[in-house]
């Protein structure tokens, strides 16, 4: 008798909807993280965002956690890496991701899981959801931006609590602190996750990436700088921008035209 073959670790499935869902697959080690697991998730979402029939991903765990961190049993092969080597690192190419990624949060989101989750667009959360930081616990540094974008998420106080207390975040407060966009039953995330996907494909697949890639890198400047950023883009959408001529208002009648026909 064959021996089964080794289960994948990463699993991804394309939906002819144009959603892709990215399947974190360690459920017996609540999903945490080895060295290959990251680089396999990396090239994952490297994949799919060069994609054109993927417009959107959802990014979930498999069983009692979304990812509960990394491998502690593997953490040397993890730390001894470059943590500035990009192709190994998953959150930085969410981040460079063009497309939006909505992350289904089920069960814990641990340190590099938490990370992982603040890398998501749009985050769904179960009931029984909790988001902890224990780079203290552990006397770990971050490196995949969690010090930096809590506070900007829920207030510099209360991420200071949370990550120097290793404090548990739970789903109510992190709907209730702006981390999570839904609450929804256990058994409703994935669910949840594909409708919001879905939602968002509806719309100018084209204007879609353009508006998400103005609001993350407008969110890294000061008010005055996002705008004349918003300013500048929209002078290249309109048509004037590197000699470029685009009919906006006849590719918004045609996308309309589309929904109409659709409904």
């Amino acid at each position: 008798m064959e021996a089964a073959p080794p289960a994948e670790l990463i699993v991804v499935e394309r939906d002819p909807t144009g959603v892709a869902v990215i399947t974190i697959n360690r459920p017996s080690s609540l999903n945490s993280l080895t060295r290959p697991m990251m680089v396999l998730l990396a090239a994952a979402i490297r994949r799919l965002d060069a994609d054109p029939a993927v417009g959107a991903l959802v990014l979930t765990g498999r069983g009692r956690a979304f990812c509960s961190g990394v491998d502690l049993t593997a953490a040397e092969e993890v730390f001894k890496g470059d943590v500035k080597d990009v192709d190994a690192n998953p959150v930085a190419q969410m981040e460079r991701c063009r497309k939006p990624i909505i992350g289904a949060v089920n069960g814990f989101a641990v340190t590099a899981g938490f990370e992982i989750a603040l890398a998501c667009d749009i985050l769904v959360a179960g009931k029984d959801a909790k988001f902890i930081d224990t780079h203290t616990r552990f006397g770990i540094f971050p490196s995949w931006g969690l010090s930096q974008k809590l506070p900007r998420i829920i207030g510099i106080s209360r991420a200071r609590e949370v990550s120097l207390s290793g404090m548990a975040i739970t789903a109510e407060m992190a709907e209730k602190w702006g981390l999570v966009n839904h609450v929804v039953d256990n058994g409703e995330v994935l669910k949840k996750a594909k409708e919001v996907a879905l939602a968002i494909l509806r719309n100018n697949r084209d204007m879609v990436l353009m508006y998400k890639s103005v609001i993350n890198d407008g969110f890294k400047l000061d008010l005055g700088h996002a705008l004349a950023l918003e300013k500048d883009r929209a002078t290249c959408v309109c048509g004037s921008c590197n000699g470029k001529s685009w009919n906006l208002f006849e590719r918004m009648l045609m996308h309309l035209q589309t929904s109409q026909e659709q409904s």
